[in-house]
Order: C-alpha cells, then sequence, then structure tokens
C-alpha cells in the first residue's frame, strides 16, 4: 500500500509538471548554445521581437533569469536577451575575449605551450581548479589561465 501510494503521488507531481520543463535552477549559471542557429529576443516570449541571431553553437552565454521556458542570458559581448531553455545545453564551453592564449601542456605557467587559441576561438571546458582550466577546441586540447577565459568565473572549481 505504501509503495502505491508514493507512486501516486509522483505520477501526480510528473502530470502536474509541463511538458519538457526542466526544474528551475539558481541563477545565474553558465550555459552554452546548443543549436546551429538560436535567436535572442528582448522579452520572454515568440511574440517579442527577435533582436539576434546566434549562428555559433557552442558559444557560452550566462544564464541571468529565468521565467517559465525562457531564460534571460548574457553573451560574451554583454549583449542581454531571452531564449528558449531548449536552444541551450548544460555543456561549459569557454570562449577568447583576447588572444592570443596560449594552451599550455600542463596546468602551470611554465609548461609547455601545445597550442595557441585566437581571440574569439570558443572551446569545452573539461575542468578547472587552481586558477587554471583544460579547454578542448576540436580535439585540441590545454589548459589555460582561468582568467583569460570568459564563461567561467574567477575561481570557480568545474568538475
Amino acid at each position: 500500500m505504501r509503495y502505491s501510494m508514493l507512486g501516486m503521488i509522483v505520477a501526480g507531481a510528473i502530470a502536474a509538471t509541463p511538458a519538457g520543463a526542466a526544474p528551475a535552477r539558481k541563477t545565474p549559471y553558465w550555459a552554452s548554445i546548443s543549436a546551429a542557429k538560436a535567436r535572442m529576443r528582448t522579452g520572454p516570449g515568440r511574440t517579442y521581437p527577435a533582436n539576434w541571431l546566434y549562428q555559433r553553437q557552442d558559444l557560452p552565454v550566462h544564464v541571468l533569469a529565468i521565467y517559465r521556458e525562457w531564460r534571460k542570458v548574457e553573451d560574451p559581448g554583454g549583449t542581454q536577451g531571452w531564449m528558449l531553455a531548449n536552444l541551450l545545453s548544460e555543456q561549459r564551453t569557454a570562449f577568447v575575449p583576447s588572444g592570443p592564449v596560449e594552451l599550455r601542456a600542463q596546468p602551470r605557467g611554465d609548461a609547455r605551450v601545445a597550442w595557441r587559441a585566437a581571440k574569439g576561438v570558443v572551446g569545452r571546458l573539461s575542468t578547472c581548479a587552481n586558477g587554471w582550466c583544460q579547454l578542448d577546441v576540436h580535439g585540441q586540447k590545454g589548459f589555460v589561465e582561468q582568467g583569460r577565459l570568459w564563461g567561467v568565473e574567477a575561481g570557480e572549481v568545474v568538475p
């Protein structure tokens, strides 16, 4: 009896949740654009005009607010607007705001330079700790000083 009652409670909670709605996260947080094309709008709804069309999958964005299935985001240039949540991914990425930056073989300033990334390059974050992040740019991996990237907070640890 206990299990059937628990099952009914869980089923009721699922039925009350709108389809496709993800649990709300605490803002702000980092995300990335998952779609090949993503529109930013001036407000949280399809009736608001689009003010930007992103054609850069994996571009990191800072999620500032949540309203239903909409997320208020900020891009690396400081532009803010609203995007549908299904256009975003939890995949952590980072943007090189000024460059070039050196991707090192080890997370140390005196380590061998494995690659260089130009200004505007986007890569996927693997880990961040002790002021260094491992960045993967289309299979070319290396460690970058955390302060040289946009998409990760200073001192933030990314597992």
